[in-house]
């Protein structure tokens, strides 16, 4: 087909016009578009560097691996998280060891302490000016003054509070005081003492339970006995996670704790490692604690 002159000028004029108007339609909505994105991604690095970074405390006859399956939810759920060695030597020098942690980290922080780790965090935080809230997985949340052996005596059905010789390994080491011994739990049931799995690792699988207690970090005897300082959920917020099957701190107890510290109380049905056997839960409640913290 054969296009005359005339009508090949038009179809070239009619085809300027088009992108021309295409052109200067297009490029408001890149721009705009572009201040969008731009915006978006500026909220986002705003919201991450206001995100508390999330401290996880272990307690005795654990270390910090006891938190990896909490802590890799956390991390997908984009928080910094850290699981510092607690040291298991005496409430006061284990919670001054983690308040130099808290105070290396800038911007807010929430505590977490597993078992006694929660002894830890009630005097830690009481020293730190970036701690926001407190999270207390089946652990202690010391009164002024009380201790680890009161707590657990305070109410019948705690696994450790039989004849040490029944469930504890005692082994010295260097540098104790006069008297202190290292405490570890004896893995076999003795007695009236269910053994490491019925008494502290109730509900973990018999395989890992066994490569728990292998692999137990030990707890300073004195350390039961020394008192607790101010509380810091006196002037904090703070959640509980309270095990309805915890052998070694008695859930009457723990409800009791958490309810006179004002705490937002999650009841699971678990025993003493719910950290490990109900990590969503967890997890959860640490979340919604740095939530409010933001």
């Amino acid at each position: 087909m054969r296009i005359l002159p005339s009508a090949r000028r038009a179809l070239v004029l009619t085809c300027a016009a088009a992108a021309a108007g295409a052109l200067a339609f297009s490029a408001p909505v890149t721009a705009a578009t572009s201040q969008t994105a731009a915006a978006q991604t500026a909220t986002e690095h705003s919201e991450a560097r206001t995100k508390p970074t999330i401290v996880l405390v272990h307690g005795a006859w654990a270390d910090a691996s006891s938190w990896n399956a909490v802590m890799s939810r956390l991390l997908r759920a984009g928080y910094t998280v850290y699981a510092p060695p607690n040291p298991l030597r005496g409430v006061s020098a284990d919670a001054e060891t983690i308040r130099d942690f808290v105070a290396s980290i800038p911007g807010p922080v929430v505590l977490v302490g597993h078992s006694y780790g929660g002894m830890v965090i009630t005097n830690a935080a009481a020293g730190s000016s970036n701690v926001r809230a407190l999270v207390y997985d089946d652990a202690y949340i010391p009164e002024e003054g009380e201790t680890v052996f009161q707590i657990n005596a305070a109410r019948p059905g705690s696994c450790v509070t039989a004849d040490p010789a029944t469930f504890l390994n005692l082994v010295p080491y260097p540098g104790a005081p006069a008297g202190d011994v290292d405490a570890y739990l004896k893995y076999a049931p003795n007695g009236s003492y269910r053994g490491f799995t019925g008494c502290f690792a109730n509900g973990v699988p018999a395989a890992q339970a066994r490569l728990l207690a292998a692999g137990q970090r030990p707890f300073a005897v004195s350390a039961g006995s020394q008192p607790s300082g101010t509380p810091a959920w006196k002037s904090l917020p703070s959640w509980a996670v309270v095990g309805t099957e915890d052998h070694v701190i008695p859930p009457a107890e723990q409800l009791f704790m958490a309810k006179r510290a004002g705490a937002h109380v999650v009841e699971v049905a678990a025993g003493h490692l719910s950290l490990i056997t109900r990590a969503d839960t967890v997890a959860g409640t640490i979340i919604a604690a740095a939530r409010s913290a933001d």
